[in-house]
């Protein structure tokens, strides 16, 4: 409960405006490149599924259809 000790003789917009814009000045380039980085590991792996499934997809057309081409 140390936090109430420090802002309780402070007015509201120090503790919801003021620290909060501190705390991005401070650590906002941190945070952006930690976002970065999340978003570009999502975008990879969605693009590592969507590639996996296009290749399933396209080596299963190709083996369905030579196979049926042997059935003749």
């Amino acid at each position: 409960m140390a936090e109430k000790g420090i802002f309780a003789g402070l007015p509201w917009w120090v503790k919801w405006i003021a620290v909060p814009a501190l705390v991005l000045v401070v650590f906002g380039s941190l945070i952006m490149s930690v976002l970065g980085f999340v978003i570009a590991l999502v975008f990879k792996a969605l693009l590592l599924v969507a590639l996996v499934g296009g290749l399933i997809f396209v080596v299963k057309k190709f083996t369905s259809s030579s196979s049926s081409k042997s059935d003749w």
